[in-house]
C-alpha cells in the first residue's frame, strides 16, 4: 500500500491523525492497528504536542475490524486460533494507549463508527460527532457479539443502554450518543472540523503539564475506591501545585493578568 494509513498533520500544538483507508470505511486492519500504535508511541514522548483529534477520511470515522482479513485468519486449528487472538490483543494494546497518552484525545466523528469503530470513539477522552453521524455495536446481526468493543463502551454510558446496543445490533444517532456519554457534542457536517478545532485549540491554550498531570490522575483514580483516590489526588495536587508554571497562573489570576507560561 503506497498511501500512509494514518496522516499525521501537526497544526501548532494541536495534532491530527486521520484514518486513510477510506475504500474501507477506515477499517481497523492489521496494517491500521499497526499503524496507529506506531503514531501513539511517537506522541506519547512528545513535549510539543498537547491535544490530538483523531478522524476519518471518507465517507466515515471508522467500521470497526476488517471482517475479510478476520475471516481468512479463521480456520479450525489452533493457528487460526491464536491468529485472531493476535488480533484483537494487539488492537487492545492499541485502544489503551489511548487513555495513557499524555494529550487528551478528540474523536472527531463522522458517518458512522461501529463495532471496533464505536469502541474507538469510546477509548478517546473526547468527542465531536457530526450531526447525522450513527454509532453502534452491530456484530451480533452477524453472529459475532462485540465483546471487545463492549469493554471502552461499557465503561463510558450506562449498563443497560449499551446492553441494549449491543444484543440489538441498532444503530443509534449522535443525538442518543451525547444522552447516553458516548460523546460531548453534536455539530452540522459542515462545521464539525471547525468547532472540534475550536475545542482543540481550548485546551492546547492551558498549561500542558497540568493537562498531561490531570488526565494521568483523572484514569488512575477512577477505578480506585474512594478514600484511595483522594489520597492519591492529594498527593497529584501538591505535585501540580510545585509546579512553577501553576505558580506563575495562580499569581496572574490574582494580579488580573494573563499568565507568562513560558514551559509546560
Amino acid at each position: 500500500m503506497t498511501e500512509e494509513l494514518v496522516i499525521r498533520e501537526d497544526r501548532g500544538a494541536v495534532t491530527h491523525l486521520t484514518l486513510n483507508l477510506p475504500g474501507k470505511l477506515n477499517a481497523l486492519s492489521d496494517g491500521m492497528i499497526a499503524a496507529l500504535t506506531e503514531v501513539f508511541g511517537a506522541l506519547m514522548i512528545s513535549e510539543t504536542q498537547r491535544v490530538i483529534v483523531l478522524k476519518g477520511a471518507g465517507k466515515a470515522f471508522c467500521a470497526g475490524h476488517d471482517l475479510k482479513e478476520m475471516q481468512a485468519k479463521r480456520d479450525s486449528n489452533d493457528r487460526g486460533a491464536a491468529a485472531l487472538r493476535d488480533l484483537f490483543d494487539r488492537c487492545a494494546r492499541m485502544m489503551q494507549m489511548i487513555p495513557r497518552l499524555p494529550q487528551p484525545v478528540i474523536a472527531q466523528t463522522h458517518g458512522i463508527a461501529t463495532a471496533a469503530g464505536c469502541q474507538l470513539v469510546a477509548s478517546c477522552d473526547l468527542a465531536v460527532a457530526a450531526e447525522d453521524c450513527r454509532f453502534g455495536v452491530n456484530g451480533v446481526n452477524i453472529g459475532l457479539f462485540c465483546s471487545t468493543p463492549m469493554v471502552a463502551l461499557s465503561r463510558n454510558a450506562p449498563r443497560k443502554q449499551v446492553f441494549e446496543m449491543l444484543v440489538t445490533g441498532d444503530f443509534i444517532s449522535a443525538a442518543r450518543a451525547r444522552e447516553i456519554g458516548l460523546i460531548n457534542r453534536i455539530a452540522p457536517s459542515e462545521t464539525l472540523e471547525a468547532e472540534t478545532e475550536a475545542l482543540a485549540e481550548q485546551i492546547a491554550a492551558k498549561l500542558g503539564s497540568a493537562v498531561r498531570v490531570g488526565k494521568r490522575a483523572f484514569y488512575d483514580q477512577i477505578q480506585l475506591p474512594l478514600d484511595k483516590a483522594y489520597e492519591m489526588t492529594g498527593a497529584v495536587m501538591v505535585e501540580n501545585m510545585l509546579d512553577r508554571n501553576t505558580a506563575e497562573g495562580i499569581s496572574a489570576f490574582l494580579d488580573k493578568r494573563k499568565p507568562d507560561w513560558s514551559q509546560g
